[in-house]
Protein backbone atom coordinates (compact mmCIF):
# COMPACT_ATOMS: atom_id res chain seq x y z
CA UNK A 1 0.00 0.00 0.00
CA UNK A 2 1.04 3.61 -0.52
CA UNK A 3 1.86 6.65 1.62
CA UNK A 4 -0.47 9.59 0.94
CA UNK A 5 0.05 13.15 2.13
CA UNK A 6 -3.19 15.04 2.83
CA UNK A 7 -3.02 18.82 3.11
CA UNK A 8 -6.00 20.33 4.90
CA UNK A 9 -6.44 17.10 6.84
CA UNK A 10 -8.62 18.80 9.47
CA UNK A 11 -10.96 20.50 6.99
CA UNK A 12 -14.32 19.36 5.65
CA UNK A 13 -12.83 17.32 2.80
CA UNK A 14 -9.59 16.27 4.45
CA UNK A 15 -11.24 14.97 7.60
CA UNK A 16 -13.44 12.72 5.44
CA UNK A 17 -10.59 11.72 3.12
CA UNK A 18 -8.17 10.53 5.80
CA UNK A 19 -10.33 7.66 7.14
CA UNK A 20 -11.23 6.53 3.62
CA UNK A 21 -7.56 6.14 2.76
CA UNK A 22 -6.77 4.49 6.07
CA UNK A 23 -9.62 2.02 5.68
CA UNK A 24 -8.16 1.01 2.32
CA UNK A 25 -4.84 0.22 4.02
CA UNK A 26 -2.84 3.28 3.04
CA UNK A 27 -0.49 5.20 5.32
CA UNK A 28 -1.74 8.77 5.63
CA UNK A 29 0.39 11.78 6.53
CA UNK A 30 -1.98 14.41 7.85
CA UNK A 31 -0.58 17.89 7.32
CA UNK A 32 -1.26 20.38 10.09
CA UNK A 33 -0.34 24.03 10.56
CA UNK A 34 -0.21 23.54 14.33
CA UNK A 35 3.19 24.19 15.87
CA UNK A 36 2.89 20.93 17.78
CA UNK A 37 0.73 18.56 15.74
CA UNK A 38 -0.82 15.54 17.39
CA UNK A 39 0.10 11.95 16.60
CA UNK A 40 -0.32 11.13 12.93
CA UNK A 41 0.11 14.76 11.84
CA UNK A 42 3.12 16.49 10.27
CA UNK A 43 3.72 20.25 10.61
CA UNK A 44 3.25 22.16 7.35
CA UNK A 45 2.78 25.92 7.01
CA UNK A 46 1.71 26.60 3.44
CA UNK A 47 2.10 30.37 3.80
CA UNK A 48 5.79 30.18 4.71
CA UNK A 49 6.49 26.82 3.07
CA UNK A 50 7.76 25.46 6.38
CA UNK A 51 7.70 21.66 6.46
CA UNK A 52 6.61 21.14 2.85
CA UNK A 53 9.75 19.36 1.67
CA UNK A 54 9.80 17.09 4.72
CA UNK A 55 6.11 16.23 4.35
CA UNK A 56 6.47 15.37 0.67
CA UNK A 57 9.59 13.21 1.11
CA UNK A 58 8.77 9.56 0.40
CA UNK A 59 5.08 10.19 -0.31
CA UNK A 60 3.59 8.20 -3.15
CA UNK A 61 0.67 10.57 -3.63
CA UNK A 62 -0.51 13.93 -2.31
CA UNK A 63 -3.82 15.77 -1.96
CA UNK A 64 -3.40 19.53 -2.26
CA UNK A 65 -5.77 22.40 -1.52
CA UNK A 66 -5.47 26.03 -0.48
CA UNK A 67 -6.59 26.92 3.04
CA UNK A 68 -9.62 29.21 3.21
CA UNK A 69 -8.91 32.88 3.65
CA UNK A 70 -5.91 33.04 1.31
CA UNK A 71 -5.97 35.15 -1.86
CA UNK A 72 -4.40 34.61 -4.34
CA UNK A 73 -4.46 30.86 -3.84
CA UNK A 74 -1.54 30.14 -6.19
CA UNK A 75 0.72 31.82 -3.65
CA UNK A 76 0.46 28.68 -1.51
CA UNK A 77 -0.48 26.05 -4.11
CA UNK A 78 2.44 26.62 -6.49
CA UNK A 79 5.16 25.95 -3.88
CA UNK A 80 3.30 22.79 -2.83
CA UNK A 81 3.24 21.58 -6.44
CA UNK A 82 6.92 22.38 -6.81
CA UNK A 83 7.71 20.51 -3.59
CA UNK A 84 5.80 17.46 -4.84
CA UNK A 85 7.76 17.50 -8.08
CA UNK A 86 11.08 17.91 -6.27
CA UNK A 87 10.26 14.99 -3.97
CA UNK A 88 9.26 12.71 -6.83
CA UNK A 89 5.68 12.24 -5.62
CA UNK A 90 3.99 9.83 -8.00
CA UNK A 91 0.49 11.34 -8.12
CA UNK A 92 -1.03 14.67 -7.12
CA UNK A 93 -4.73 15.45 -6.76
CA UNK A 94 -5.38 19.18 -6.59
CA UNK A 95 -8.71 20.54 -5.35
CA UNK A 96 -9.63 23.96 -6.72
CA UNK A 97 -13.25 25.07 -7.27
CA UNK A 98 -15.99 24.92 -9.86
CA UNK A 99 -15.35 27.64 -12.41
CA UNK A 100 -11.64 27.94 -11.67
CA UNK A 101 -10.96 27.25 -15.35
CA UNK A 102 -13.28 30.02 -16.58
CA UNK A 103 -10.37 32.44 -17.04
CA UNK A 104 -6.66 31.72 -17.39
CA UNK A 105 -5.93 34.68 -15.09
CA UNK A 106 -7.71 33.10 -12.11
CA UNK A 107 -5.06 32.16 -9.51
CA UNK A 108 -6.46 28.65 -9.01
CA UNK A 109 -6.35 28.13 -12.78
CA UNK A 110 -2.72 29.16 -12.83
CA UNK A 111 -1.99 26.46 -10.24
CA UNK A 112 -3.93 23.92 -12.29
CA UNK A 113 -1.73 24.77 -15.26
CA UNK A 114 1.40 24.54 -13.12
CA UNK A 115 0.41 21.04 -12.03
CA UNK A 116 -0.32 19.98 -15.62
CA UNK A 117 3.20 21.07 -16.61
CA UNK A 118 4.96 19.53 -13.59
CA UNK A 119 5.62 16.15 -15.16
CA UNK A 120 3.65 14.25 -12.50
CA UNK A 121 0.56 12.12 -12.78
CA UNK A 122 -2.26 14.44 -11.74
CA UNK A 123 -5.95 15.07 -11.36
CA UNK A 124 -7.78 18.32 -10.69
CA UNK A 125 -11.13 18.27 -8.94
CA UNK A 126 -13.38 21.34 -9.00
CA UNK A 127 -16.24 20.93 -6.52
CA UNK A 128 -19.28 23.16 -6.41
CA UNK A 129 -20.37 24.95 -3.20
CA UNK A 130 -20.35 22.61 -0.20
CA UNK A 131 -23.56 21.51 1.52
CA UNK A 132 -21.55 21.81 4.73
CA UNK A 133 -21.58 25.62 4.39
CA UNK A 134 -25.11 25.60 5.79
CA UNK A 135 -24.01 24.24 9.17
CA UNK A 136 -20.71 26.14 9.28
CA UNK A 137 -20.35 29.48 7.45
CA UNK A 138 -24.08 30.23 7.14
CA UNK A 139 -25.09 28.62 10.44
CA UNK A 140 -25.51 31.55 12.82
CA UNK A 141 -28.40 33.32 11.11
CA UNK A 142 -30.28 30.07 10.57
CA UNK A 143 -29.80 28.82 14.12
CA UNK A 144 -30.22 32.06 16.03
CA UNK A 145 -32.71 34.02 13.91
CA UNK A 146 -34.20 31.45 11.55
CA UNK A 147 -32.97 33.45 8.54
CA UNK A 148 -30.47 32.67 5.79
CA UNK A 149 -29.19 35.97 4.35
CA UNK A 150 -27.22 35.84 1.10
CA UNK A 151 -26.96 38.04 -2.01
CA UNK A 152 -28.03 35.30 -4.42
CA UNK A 153 -31.53 36.10 -5.60
CA UNK A 154 -33.30 33.03 -6.98
CA UNK A 155 -30.18 31.42 -8.47
CA UNK A 156 -29.72 27.68 -8.06
CA UNK A 157 -26.69 25.68 -6.97
CA UNK A 158 -25.91 21.99 -7.32
CA UNK A 159 -24.47 21.78 -3.80
CA UNK A 160 -22.16 18.86 -3.09
CA UNK A 161 -21.45 16.98 0.13
CA UNK A 162 -17.82 17.15 1.28
CA UNK A 163 -17.89 13.40 1.81
CA UNK A 164 -18.51 12.87 -1.89
CA UNK A 165 -15.56 15.12 -2.74
CA UNK A 166 -13.42 13.04 -0.37
CA UNK A 167 -14.60 9.80 -1.98
CA UNK A 168 -13.61 11.11 -5.41
CA UNK A 169 -10.22 12.25 -4.11
CA UNK A 170 -9.57 8.88 -2.45
CA UNK A 171 -10.33 7.06 -5.70
CA UNK A 172 -8.15 9.33 -7.82
CA UNK A 173 -5.22 9.22 -5.39
CA UNK A 174 -5.09 5.44 -5.58
CA UNK A 175 -6.06 4.81 -9.24
CA UNK A 176 -4.11 5.44 -12.42
CA UNK A 177 -6.76 4.83 -15.11
CA UNK A 178 -8.09 8.39 -14.81
CA UNK A 179 -4.73 10.18 -14.64
CA UNK A 180 -4.20 13.63 -16.12
CA UNK A 181 -7.84 14.69 -16.21
CA UNK A 182 -9.88 17.41 -14.51
CA UNK A 183 -13.36 16.80 -13.11
CA UNK A 184 -16.13 19.24 -12.17
CA UNK A 185 -17.97 17.83 -9.15
CA UNK A 186 -21.60 18.57 -8.28
CA UNK A 187 -24.42 17.16 -6.23
CA UNK A 188 -27.38 15.39 -7.85
CA UNK A 189 -29.79 18.35 -7.99
CA UNK A 190 -29.82 22.13 -8.32
CA UNK A 191 -31.67 24.06 -5.60
CA UNK A 192 -32.31 27.73 -4.97
CA UNK A 193 -32.10 28.99 -1.41
CA UNK A 194 -35.85 29.05 -0.88
CA UNK A 195 -35.79 25.31 -1.63
CA UNK A 196 -32.83 24.86 0.72
CA UNK A 197 -34.57 26.51 3.68
CA UNK A 198 -37.77 24.60 2.88
CA UNK A 199 -35.84 21.36 3.30
CA UNK A 200 -34.17 22.60 6.47
CA UNK A 201 -37.54 23.71 7.84
CA UNK A 202 -39.05 20.32 7.15
CA UNK A 203 -36.12 18.47 8.71
CA UNK A 204 -35.89 20.64 11.83
CA UNK A 205 -39.54 21.45 12.35
CA UNK A 206 -38.63 25.15 12.44
CA UNK A 207 -39.98 27.96 10.26
CA UNK A 208 -36.88 29.11 8.44
CA UNK A 209 -36.69 31.61 5.61
CA UNK A 210 -34.27 32.94 3.00
CA UNK A 211 -33.63 36.68 2.60
CA UNK A 212 -31.90 38.07 -0.49
CA UNK A 213 -29.57 40.89 0.58
CA UNK A 214 -27.44 43.45 -1.31
CA UNK A 215 -23.74 42.61 -1.78
CA UNK A 216 -22.84 45.67 0.32
CA UNK A 217 -24.66 44.20 3.31
CA UNK A 218 -22.86 40.89 2.76
CA UNK A 219 -19.54 42.72 2.63
CA UNK A 220 -20.26 44.47 5.92
CA UNK A 221 -21.19 41.19 7.59
CA UNK A 222 -18.09 39.36 6.38
CA UNK A 223 -15.78 42.17 7.43
CA UNK A 224 -17.56 42.30 10.78
CA UNK A 225 -16.86 38.60 11.21
CA UNK A 226 -13.15 39.31 10.91
CA UNK A 227 -12.43 38.03 7.40
CA UNK A 228 -9.52 39.70 5.58
CA UNK A 229 -10.62 42.41 3.17
CA UNK A 230 -9.11 40.73 0.09
CA UNK A 231 -10.84 37.46 0.94
CA UNK A 232 -14.15 39.28 1.42
CA UNK A 233 -13.85 40.72 -2.10
CA UNK A 234 -13.05 37.25 -3.43
CA UNK A 235 -16.15 35.89 -1.70
CA UNK A 236 -18.30 38.60 -3.26
CA UNK A 237 -16.95 37.76 -6.72
CA UNK A 238 -17.81 34.07 -6.42
CA UNK A 239 -21.19 34.84 -4.87
CA UNK A 240 -21.89 37.04 -7.87
CA UNK A 241 -20.94 34.16 -10.18
CA UNK A 242 -23.42 31.98 -8.28
CA UNK A 243 -26.13 34.62 -8.72
CA UNK A 244 -25.37 34.73 -12.45
CA UNK A 245 -26.23 31.03 -12.71
CA UNK A 246 -22.77 29.50 -12.93
CA UNK A 247 -23.32 27.11 -10.00
CA UNK A 248 -26.48 25.44 -11.34
CA UNK A 249 -25.01 22.85 -13.71
CA UNK A 250 -24.88 19.11 -13.03
CA UNK A 251 -22.17 16.56 -13.82
CA UNK A 252 -22.01 12.78 -13.41
CA UNK A 253 -18.38 12.79 -12.25
CA UNK A 254 -19.02 11.65 -8.66
CA UNK A 255 -20.97 8.58 -9.76
CA UNK A 256 -18.60 7.84 -12.66
CA UNK A 257 -15.54 7.86 -10.38
CA UNK A 258 -16.94 6.36 -7.16
CA UNK A 259 -19.65 4.09 -8.57
CA UNK A 260 -22.41 5.65 -6.49
CA UNK A 261 -24.69 8.66 -6.81
CA UNK A 262 -23.80 11.79 -4.83
CA UNK A 263 -25.67 12.53 -1.63
CA UNK A 264 -28.94 14.45 -1.82
CA UNK A 265 -29.35 17.67 0.16
CA UNK A 266 -32.15 16.24 2.29
CA UNK A 267 -29.91 13.37 3.43
CA UNK A 268 -27.22 15.89 4.38
CA UNK A 269 -29.79 17.93 6.30
CA UNK A 270 -31.04 14.90 8.22
CA UNK A 271 -27.47 14.01 9.23
CA UNK A 272 -26.80 17.51 10.62
CA UNK A 273 -30.26 18.33 11.94
CA UNK A 274 -29.05 19.15 15.44
CA UNK A 275 -26.86 22.01 14.18
CA UNK A 276 -29.85 24.21 13.27
CA UNK A 277 -31.71 23.51 16.52
CA UNK A 278 -29.21 25.40 18.65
Amino acid sequence: MSTVLVLGARGQVGSALVPLLQAAGHTVRQASSQARPVAGQVPVDLVSGRGLAEAMAGADAAFLMAPPGIVPQNRVLDPAIDAARAAGVGKVVLMTALGANADEAIPMRQSERRLEAAGLAWNVIRPNWFMQNFHTFWLQGLRDEGVLRLPLGTAQGSFIDAGDIAAVAAALLTRRDLDNQAFDLTGPQALDHDAVVAILSRVTGRSLRYEDIPPAVMRQGLLGAGLPADYVEFMLVILDAFKAGHAAGLTDAVERITGRAPRRFEDYAQAHRAAWLG
